[in-house]
């Protein structure tokens, strides 16, 4: 993690779960991080648990992915307080309890759409035009995706409605961005890190998942594997990754 000290991770999603372990392990590492979520409140309670030296380095701030202004807004000030970001972790996503064919989802499926897919568009994009506009060569694109972007597991009483879908859309998009990289001539890398089931806020006691007793992951390992990923020699790109945890049945 040498050649990432105080340089600026920009970390979305970062209220929570995944994106808060996230932010703790970059941070805990020698970098700069911004935390973008919609939650402001979480993100100073973050701040505030962080120890003194780490907290100075972390900087939250309320933005909506799923809303392109908010992400354009976002990291213009992140070109203009901290100078531009060198790494993107890709982390905001929602899910939703409804099936496809309900009545009355159309709010839900966009939702899922704007935030899964646009969002993940817009940040990579303003992160990447930020780079390029540094001359900076080196920077790295982290995708949260999901085993449910490879496959579609079958959970009895549950569907994955358009959140599979989304999460296909992003396993195509990380080639995609892989091609404009290498096409703009840069050494840019990007990530797809396909965890399973992770044990996270979104799931209560009423949860399919938690009423089956389905094993899971913990957000600290999805965050241990972003920082594996981001500290490969400059020749090596982990273009997937997929990670299950132990008893996995899909």
């Amino acid at each position: 993690m040498d050649r990432w000290q105080n340089r600026v991770a920009v970390v979305t999603g970062a209220s929570s779960g995944i994106g808060a372990e996230c932010c703790k392990d970059l941070v805990a590492k020698g970098m700069i991080v911004v935390g973008l979520a919609r939650r402001v409140d979480r993100l100073e309670e973050l701040k505030a648990a962080l120890p003194a030296d780490q907290s100075s380095r972390f900087y939250g701030r309320q933005c909506d992915v799923s809303v392109e202004q908010q992400v354009i807004d976002s990291f213009a000030w992140v070109n203009e307080t901290l100078g531009g970001a060198d790494v993107l972790i890709n982390n905001a996503g929602i899910i939703r309890r409804i099936h496809l064919i309900d009545e009355g989802n159309s709010a839900d499926i966009l939702n899922i759409i704007n935030t899964n897919l646009l969002g993940v568009t817009w940040c990579t994009r303003e992160a990447f035009l930020s780079m390029k506009k540094r001359k900076i060569n080196d920077g790295h694109v982290v995708i949260i995706n999901s085993i449910a972007g490879h496959g579609v597991p079958m959970v009895p009483g549950y569907s994955l409605n358009m959140y599979a879908p989304s999460k296909h859309a992003i396993t195509a998009l990380t080639e995609v961005l892989r091609q404009e990289f290498m096409n703009k001539a840069t050494l840019t890398k990007i990530t797809s890190i396909s965890p399973g089931v992770v044990n996270t806020e979104i799931f209560d006691e009423t949860s399919p998942e938690i009423i089956a007793g389905m094993p899971m992951l913990r957000s600290e390992d999805v965050a241990d594997a972003v920082t594996y990923c981001i500290q490969t020699p400059p020749h090596v790109q982990i273009h997937e990754l997929t990670i299950k945890p132990i008893g996995e049945k899909f």
